[in-house]
């Protein structure tokens, strides 16, 4: 059953002028560890694309928890991680992580499924929250 959908349009523009305005500071603030080397590790727009993805993916996930960025819920909460198959995945941790539990019903599992894409000057992410009942 889902109990949370979200979604998320962003204007690639608006993230590459912030960060050409704030640079790290913005992206320590916003993104994680490894969603930095991820986008770092690409150039020109395919970089300022994976981070305002990542964006895109946070709002999206803020949504479909029904909180948006507060109740302690932060950015850093959320991080896009890649599956062994290449499939995009969210990981949350700490509020986020916690908002999630409070959602999940007694004999399900939860499972986070996100789809991002991009084509300058967009950027767009979805991310649905089902529970899946668990298996005896």
């Amino acid at each position: 059953m889902i109990v949370g959908i979200g979604s998320d349009l962003c204007d690639i523009r608006r993230i590459e002028a912030v960060l050409e305005r704030h640079g790290g500071r913005f992206m320590q603030r916003i993104f994680t560890p490894n969603e930095i080397k991820k986008a770092e590790g690409r150039y020109g727009q395919t970089r300022i694309g994976a981070y305002a993805k990542r964006w895109a993916a946070k709002e999206a996930c803020a949504k479909a928890l029904g909180t948006g960025f507060s109740d302690q819920v932060f950015y850093q909460d959320i991080e896009v991680v890649n599956l062994p198959s290449g499939q995009p995945s969210l990981k949350l941790t700490n509020g986020a992580l916690q908002r999630l539990d409070e959602l999940v019903q007694d004999g399900y599992t939860p499972n986070l499924l996100l789809t991002m894409t991009d084509e300058h000057p967009y950027a767009f992410a979805q991310v649905m929250i089902e529970l899946l009942p668990n298996k005896e």
